[in-house]
């Protein structure tokens, strides 16, 4: 397999509170972790402390990260599971948002083993590799990092033009994938993230091409960089039904991923409220019996946010 394109972005060896962090969240989870992955606004900024850290933490097995409980059956069940971590060194807090899934849940989920584009979708945008067990680990994790690419893009074409600019490509396939899932992020967001990294986009689109069942072919380079895509008629009937049911089941999971959250996400309703705010710009107030009874209230308070657009 070809060299899969290296992000640049903060590392251990360069930013000593995530080194710190990183070995806070191994001790914490028993040793457990395999690998622990970086992505989101703070790598595309280099800017650690400029909001909350994306980690993905991989680890072996759930009850190994976990021991026997809850949490290791809540996120074998629903994964992955969300937590909140933060660590303070010389006077700075490097504040994360760690999120946990086991090896195999992380490499059958960006495969096309499974329907639901949340890793899949996720994992063939940059993303960093800032701790790694082993040369295996590291294989196995890149390896995944492909197959959620070949995935996105293989899902995709049947539901967008048979030929157009590269930058269109990933613009609309990474705008279905947003689309399944309850976002925050004004429209719009996809063509900001393709236009920051289109090298990596087309250095990635080339590495997949030849194992893409629709004969995407690319011609030019940089921004003049274009496809074309050969996809049978049936595929393309089918495409519209089979996004419209991932739409429905995404957004019916992020909703349950969100009320999980709060059991598992220190201050998670008002990390929730913040999150909500500085996407939309619209002040989030959470009634007192949301606080004290979520299971029962949340369900309320997500959809009345949806109803006002809060969500999309």
């Amino acid at each position: 397999m070809s060299a899969w394109p290296e992000v640049a972005g903060p590392s251990p060896a360069t930013e000593p509170a995530l080194a710190a962090l990183i070995e806070q969240l191994r001790g914490s989870h028993r040793g457990a972790v395999r690998a622990v992955l970086l992505y989101g606004s703070c790598l595309r900024s280099g800017d650690l402390f400029d909001g909350l850290v994306d980690l993905y933490l991989v680890v072996d097995s759930y009850r190994g990260a976990y021991g026997r409980g809850w949490l290791a059956l809540a996120n074998r069940v629903l994964p992955p599971n969300v937590f909140y971590a933060q660590c303070e060194l010389d006077g700075r807090i490097l504040r994360s948002k760690v999120t946990v899934v086991s090896l195999d849940d992380f490499r059958h989920g960006c495969s096309r083993r499974w329907y639901q584009s949340y890793l899949w979708g996720r994992f063939s945008q940059p993303v960093r590799i800032v701790y790694a067990r082993d040369a295996d680990t590291t294989a196995a994790v890149t390896e995944a990092f492909r197959e959620a690419a070949a995935t996105l893009l293989g899902r995709a074409l049947p539901a967008l033009p048979a030929s157009g600019s590269l930058g269109g490509l990933w613009e609309q396939a990474l705008a279905l994938s947003y689309g399944t899932e309850l976002r925050t992020e004004r429209p719009g967001r996809a063509r900001e993230l393709v236009s920051a990294a289109l090298p990596f986009y087309e250095t990635v689109t080339r590495l997949v091409a030849a194992g893409l069942p629709h004969g995407l072919e690319l011609s030019g380079s940089g921004g003049r960089c274009r496809y074309r895509a050969s996809v049978a008629p049936g595929r393309r009937r089918l495409a519209p039904f089979a996004w419209g049911l991932r739409r429905v089941q995404g957004k019916a999971l992020s909703v349950a991923r969100l009320v999980k959250a709060l059991f598992t996400f220190t201050g998670g309703l008002d990390y929730i409220a913040w999150k909500l705010e500085r996407h939309s710009g619209e002040r989030i107030e959470v009634p007192p019996r949301v606080r004290r009874h979520p299971l029962l209230f949340s369900w309320g308070f997500f959809w009345r946010l949806y109803r006002r657009g809060i969500f999309r």
